[in-house]
């Protein structure tokens, strides 16, 4: 059976970095599976997203950015997330609907129950398997991320990044929040350590997922 994972962080928690680096070990391990994104993963929602994360959209008001975020989630799950599961092929993605009750919910200060209820027409109510979220220090990720962005020669995604740092705290409260709440469907990884540390145990966590051998765990 097919799992679903995600992985979850503030800016520069390094998820990106170790999911590519996760993808790498299972595709030497034969292990089917798809690697896919939020907000994007399909052509519709990779449009949404530019609009999501241009600074230049600064004048976004956090009920349209909210909405906005459930309509390529909906495009996402249907188009990419359940056709992968239903085919037997895992599916590990870089964020998902917890991000949107950290960052909207938590963040900006929309109604939570409100979040859910969206997050669960979006989804049909599909949830993670597994969520993975790598955690750090504000001032950590936002270095990271910010110096990421000044090497990239494309698309400057850095509407969050340019946040107060006090929106950033209240986005890391919210996941450990989360991941206080749900503890079972949660392993949460110190991001604030060298790459290949992190990296195994990432793996540790993820790999039973993936082989059959999570049951008990």
């Amino acid at each position: 059976m097919a799992s679903f994972i995600t992985f979850e962080g503030i800016e520069g928690c390094g998820k990106t970095t170790q999911l590519r680096r996760l993808a790498e070990r299972l595709t030497a391990a034969g292990i089917p599976f798809i690697v896919t994104r939020e907000p994007g993963g399909c052509p519709i929602a990779d449009e949404i997203r530019g609009i999501l994360l241009d600074a230049k959209n600064s004048a976004l008001v956090p009920e349209a950015e909210l909405l906005l975020y459930a309509a390529a989630r909906t495009q996402h799950v249907q188009e990419v997330v359940r056709p992968a599961l239903a085919a037997g092929t895992h599916v590990l993605c870089d964020r998902f609907f917890d991000a949107t009750v950290a960052y909207q919910g938590y963040g900006r200060g929309l109604d939570l129950q409100l979040i859910r209820q969206l997050n669960d027409i979006a989804t049909g109510g599909l949830a993670p398997d597994l969520t993975i979220l790598l955690d750090c220090p504000v001032e950590t990720g936002l270095d990271r991320a910010l110096a990421r962005i000044n090497a990239t020669s494309g698309q400057r995604e850095e509407r969050f990044e340019l946040e107060s740092i006090e929106f950033h705290r209240r986005v890391r409260d919210g996941y450990l929040a989360l991941a206080a709440a749900e503890p079972a469907r949660f392993r949460i990884v110190d991001g604030n350590r060298v790459i290949e540390e992190i990296e195994d145990d990432l793996t540790t966590a993820v790999l039973p997922w993936l082989t059959g051998r999570h049951h008990g765990i």
